[in-house]
């Protein structure tokens, strides 16, 4: 049985990944948060041209749904890293930033 999933863990498993490669060189905040928005540009670029009602049927299609699910990994991954990098805790930082929204935008 495997464990079940935390950011911890996950956090843990790319760090692992971009040591044993020796890549922890070029995972500096800089390099992370430009890896960031590139990815979250390629993420962007599948729903470019789709209509809001195609692209609320992304998942429907299995290599586009396959493409989608990559990039949002590619974001997640290295927003998990450079959270590691800068030590920010990114649920607790959502949490807080819920928190801020909810006061600045009343119902």
């Amino acid at each position: 049985m495997t464990d079940p999933l935390d950011v911890a863990g996950l956090q843990r498993r790319l760090a692992d990944f971009a040591a044993v490669r020796n890549w922890q060189q070029y995972h500096t905040p800089k390099n992370l948060a430009a890896a960031l928005s590139v990815e979250a540009s390629e993420l962007v670029e599948i729903f470019q041209w789709l209509t809001p009602e195609e692209s609320a049927r992304v998942m429907a299609d299995p290599d586009t749904a396959h493409c989608v699910t990559d990039e949002v990994a590619d974001v997640l991954a290295y927003l998990l890293q450079l959270c590691e990098v800068l030590g920010i805790d990114p649920l607790a930082a959502l949490d807080a930033k819920i928190d801020r929204n909810e006061r600045r935008f009343p119902i």
